[in-house]
């Protein structure tokens, strides 16, 4: 739990160097971890694999020396605790440092982003995220281009996950054609609309199935859609508000 704060890492980090997998939880209440915590995880710890981290903030400085000094990295989430935070000391979006994280961790399978972020860095994510298996994305983003890189460049992308963010109907049927090749696509409180869902169902192949889920009949907006491809067929067992195209 975050409560061991930046000091109880500091102890992790020199007594454990040979350290693979690291996850701190939020408890809730005062102190918590930061970016010192994350940077002397990273001094200490160089051969960390995967690492989940709930912070209440971050700068681009200590994910470029997560980056530097973790080389082998194949998983790396992180979430604050405002999700939507620029660099406290730069004021600058979070670019830099996620892009330093794809360009640096050769062996990256899985990342989630957190913070103040511009498309900037999906464009960093599809030139250096070859490898990349499992995106998640909140709060993220400036335009559908934005995932237009992600969908044309992450070629080994099996699973996406993107919520409150401003991606709309033309990022969504960007990848119409890469959808049959990964294992799901989900987008909730984005600016996806029925016709765009429905124009995606269209050009779909036959195993890809789109599913909508719409709880306000009046508003053109979903509220969520859930892409997938099944040899068997779509479900039968969807609750009223949820409807395959």
């Amino acid at each position: 739990m975050d409560s061991v704060e930046d000091g109880g890492l500091k102890a992790i980090a020199s007594t454990c160097r040979g350290l693979k997998h690291l996850r701190v939880y939020p408890q809730g209440g005062g102190g918590g971890v930061s970016e010192e915590g994350l940077i002397s995880i990273s001094e200490g710890c160089p051969d960390l694999i995967s690492i989940l981290y709930f912070c209440r903030q971050m700068t681009n400085d200590a994910i470029v020396t997560m980056s530097t000094n973790c080389p082998l990295l194949e998983s790396f989430r992180l979430a604050t605790i405002s999700p939507s935070l620029p660099d406290p000391t730069t004021n600058e979006p979070m670019d830099e440092g996620f892009g330093a994280i794809v360009r640096n961790c050769k062996y990256l399978r899985r990342l989630a982003l957190s913070g103040l972020l511009t498309d900037r860095v999906f464009e960093y994510i599809g030139t250096f995220g070859k490898k990349l298996q499992r995106l998640s994305v909140a709060f993220a983003g400036g335009s559908d281009r934005g995932l237009q890189y992600v969908l044309r460049g992450c070629t080994n992308l099996f699973k996406l996950e993107i919520r409150d963010s401003p991606f709309g109907d033309e990022a969504l049927l960007a990848g119409s054609e890469r959808y049959e090749s990964m294992r799901s696509l989900w987008m909730s409180d984005c600016n996806v609309t029925l016709q765009g869902c429905m124009a995606l169902a269209l050009r779909k192949r036959n195993r890809l199935i789109v599913e909508v889920i719409k709880k306000d009949e009046d508003q053109d907006q979903v509220e969520s859609v859930y892409v997938y491809r099944a040899i068997s067929g779509h479900r039968n067992d969807v609750p009223p508000f949820v409807t395959i195209l």
